[in-house]
């Protein structure tokens, strides 16, 4: 896995990128939304997003608790913070709360999108568009994904709590997102200009 492609390009949306992302998700069909805020905010895979039922949130830790698929057998878990205010938009839109406290929960089972994989990915897909990010191969769902792990590098998160809550099985794939060119490598070098 790399950050740039085999012609120099990066493959990850820059912090105000993403910024532009979420400022037009605001005004988005609120499923879209809180889709789009669930990638941006847990760096999840597409699929993972896709799987999510209201069972996987832990409003109280506040965490989004995935089921990691890209290890070898099921039944790897992780759960990853995210904003009390994201929770709280979660949590409205989809009945969150409701579910959990119901006896019979069978739509505490229920996936949060009943879209298949490639509609998750036009509906990110349009955003992006409307974020007016320019086109290159870091505007993709997966661009999402690593800006993530470039932003939680670029702000001091260790590396191991990074591997962690993007589920990658080792920390050499990690590692990567600290390969970072730009503005995130120069603020990561100037914690050392002191």
């Amino acid at each position: 896995m790399e950050l740039f492609d085999t012609q120099g390009r990066r493959l990850y949306l820059m912090a105000d990128e993403r910024a532009a992302f979420l400022d037009v998700a605001k005004d988005a069909d609120r499923y879209v939304r809180t889709f789009c805020l669930v990638l941006a905010y847990t760096g999840c895979r597409i699929s993972e997003a896709l799987a999510l039922s209201a069972r996987s949130f832990d409003l109280s830790g506040k965490a989004i608790v995935f089921e990691t698929l890209k290890k070898r057998r099921k039944g790897v878990y992780r759960a990853v913070p995210v904003p009390g205010a994201v929770l709280d938009t979660i949590s409205m839109t989809h009945g969150i709360k409701e579910a959990q406290k119901r006896r019979k929960r069978p739509k505490a089972e229920s996936p949060l999108w009943d879209w298949s994989r490639m509609t998750a990915y036009r509906r990110v897909k349009e955003l992006l568009d409307a974020a007016g990010i320019a086109a290159g191969p870091h505007k993709t769902p997966k661009g999402l994904r690593h800006g993530y792990g470039v932003q939680a590098i670029s702000s001091g998160v260790p590396l191991n709590m990074l591997s962690k809550w993007m589920g990658h099985a080792s920390l050499e794939v990690t590692a990567i997102y600290a390969n970072a060119l730009g503005e995130e490598q120069h603020n990561i070098a100037a914690r050392m200009w002191i």
